[in-house]
């Protein structure tokens, strides 16, 4: 067989184990934007959010790593060594959630402040910890759904901390991680140069069922400007980290 059959046949069998492996996740688009938990059995046990991000290879003067199937040869040419620099770790994104409760309750949990949330009592969300640098982990939110009759709504948003580049310069992906099921991916892949937060994906009680909505809104201000787009009503002061 030639180089070239080869690799093709080699393609072939990457295209149809990639196939595979993507069944087991949904990707919420502009077209395709809502998914229900309860219709996938899905609706109990601890969701998952989690956040991750990493800095763009062209932002820090190397080239994108090439797709295999459309660069074939690519596989011959050996990767360009970048060094590591401070603008790889200049971004702080960070995962927050809205919430309003079935009994009124309404509040947030963000690392910002320190509001970290509960997961077995009020309101029944958990934020995992502060992730400053974009590792691998990312930021994880846990919702505790075997008490989704005590959640009315959530409203997912990712915001950026402090004097750190724009969304525009993050390959940020949210992930929703059911307890059954396939994940829920979100891509954070739309042009926003300015904007300093995202409202996400939205998860809203609708008679027992939990529907995941993609929602993807820039803005450019910060949590109060989500809170007034969404309709939340809460009050909203300047907030801190503590130091590392």
């Amino acid at each position: 067989m030639s180089l070239w059959g080869r690799l093709w046949s080699g393609r072939a069998q990457f295209e149809f184990d990639s196939g595979s492996a993507a069944t087991n996740a949904i990707e919420l688009t502009k077209r395709h934007s809502t998914v229900s938990l309860a219709k996938q059995g899905a609706a109990s046990g601890n969701l998952r959010i989690n956040l991750s991000w990493r800095m763009r290879t062209s932002d820090i003067g190397g080239p994108e790593r090439k797709s295999l199937l459309r660069h074939p040869l690519s596989m011959f040419t050996p990767d360009v060594v970048q060094a590591h620099t401070q603008s790889m770790v200049n971004v702080d994104l960070d995962l927050g959630c809205l919430y309003e409760l079935a009994d009124g309750e309404k509040g947030v949990v963000q690392p910002l402040g320190n509001f970290f949330g509960e997961l077995n009592a009020p309101p029944y969300i958990k934020l995992s910890g502060d992730d400053r640098f974009g590792s691998g982990s990312g930021e994880t939110i846990y919702v505790n759904l075997d008490h989704r009759d005590s959640i009315k709504r959530l409203l997912v948003f990712v915001y950026i901390y402090d004097q750190t580049p724009a969304f525009d310069r993050t390959h940020a992906v949210v992930t929703l991680y059911p307890s059954n099921g396939p994940r829920i991916e979100i891509g954070l892949d739309e042009r926003a140069p300015q904007a300093r937060s995202c409202a996400v994906v939205s998860l809203e009680n609708v008679k027992g069922d939990l529907m995941v909505r993609r929602e993807v809104k820039f803005v450019y201000g910060f949590q109060a400007e989500l809170d007034r787009l969404y309709g939340w009503g809460l009050q909203w002061g300047r907030g801190y980290k503590s130091k590392a």
